[in-house]
């Protein structure tokens, strides 16, 4: 990514003038709110940076980048699917991962689309890649595609297996990643799947553990005091679930859906709690992935200087 090394003072401003942006677009109860226009000022002018941790022989940001809303995958609703998938064109994903990237985010989890890869690239993008497979034979296409230092079985399938019975069919996939020696990791939604991972002991690099328990198996659905969106029930308590067993594994692991796929996010109070619960309930070795959707506002420098105040290591 080109910057221009001899002109600070202009890259000082184009920065502010983002803050000041981000700030104007959500109003007096959005940001400024959650975190006063003072204390971005002296984040930016104390130099604070991005907190970072270890993935394998890698340094990456706390906060990552994630995927979901580029595949208009939004947990809302096929007309808000729609506009993700309408917004995030080609050239717009790329030059949406380029601002990621210059607000300090250094990692990106990709999943089954790369059409972006390329055009990231010419742009001198250094982010680095890991990508969600469930497939064996897609791992060698993924890699090709994308570059990634790592591979992570996909969530909804590892559950799916677990629940079949059929583990091992995960474990040769983190095997097969191994052998091609990138790093390896598993996702789950189901917190017991990280757990029996752990306890067996497999050969996993990182975990990639949902704050919600979306696959669980619901008997009477119909008994819910509340009508769910879609296919999906986010339970108020699935947080604390996930992020106590995050605490017991030693891997490092990346915390997804810690806004509950846009319903925590009613005001940038609710974003701030959401981001200062996750990093207070993680370890210090571990990191957040988060989906940005900045059609409305700059989610971008938002969600970046949250993670700058409340992701640091002490």
């Amino acid at each position: 990514m080109k910057t221009n090394n001899h002109n600070p003072g202009r890259r000082e401003f184009i920065s502010k003038l983002s803050m000041v942006a981000a700030l104007g677009a959500i109003g007096s109860s959005g940001i400024k709110g959650a975190l006063s226009a003072e204390k971005y000022t002296d984040i930016l002018q104390t130099g604070s940076v991005m907190p970072t941790i270890r993935l394998g022989p890698h340094n990456i940001s706390r906060l990552i980048v994630g995927s979901n809303p580029m595949l208009g995958y939004s947990y809302m609703g096929p007309h808000t699917d729609r506009q993700m998938k309408d917004y995030f064109t080609t050239e717009r994903t790329a030059e949406f991962l380029l601002q990621c990237e210059q607000a300090g985010i250094t990692a990106h989890q990709s999943s089954s689309r790369f059409d972006y890869m390329n055009m990231l690239r010419e742009q001198g993008s250094k982010l680095k890649i890991f990508t969600l497979q469930s497939d064996r034979k897609d791992i060698s296409s993924a890699i090709e595609n994308a570059g990634p230092i790592g591979l992570a079985h996909h969530g909804g399938v590892t559950d799916r297996l677990f629940a079949e019975g059929k583990s091992e069919v995960v474990h040769d996939y983190v095997k097969a990643v191994k052998d091609k020696g990138i790093l390896a990791g598993v996702s789950a939604h189901n917190p017991d799947v990280i757990k029996q991972i752990a306890d067996k002991g497999w050969e996993v690099d990182f975990f990639m553990t949902c704050f919600y328990y979306l696959t669980r198996k619901m008997d009477k659905p119909e008994s819910l005091p509340t009508l769910p969106v879609g296919s999906y029930h986010f339970f108020k308590d699935d947080p604390e679930v996930m992020t106590n067993v995050i605490r017991q594994v030693k891997q490092p692991c990346l915390a997804f859906k810690i806004l509950g796929a846009g319903r925590h996010t009613s005001s940038q109070n609710e974003v701030m709690a959401a981001f200062k619960f996750a990093f207070d309930n993680i370890k210090p070795t571990d990191g957040i992935i988060v989906g940005m959707f900045p059609w409305f506002f700059d989610e971008v420098t938002a969600d970046s200087r949250y993670a700058i105040e409340y992701g640091k290591i002490n």
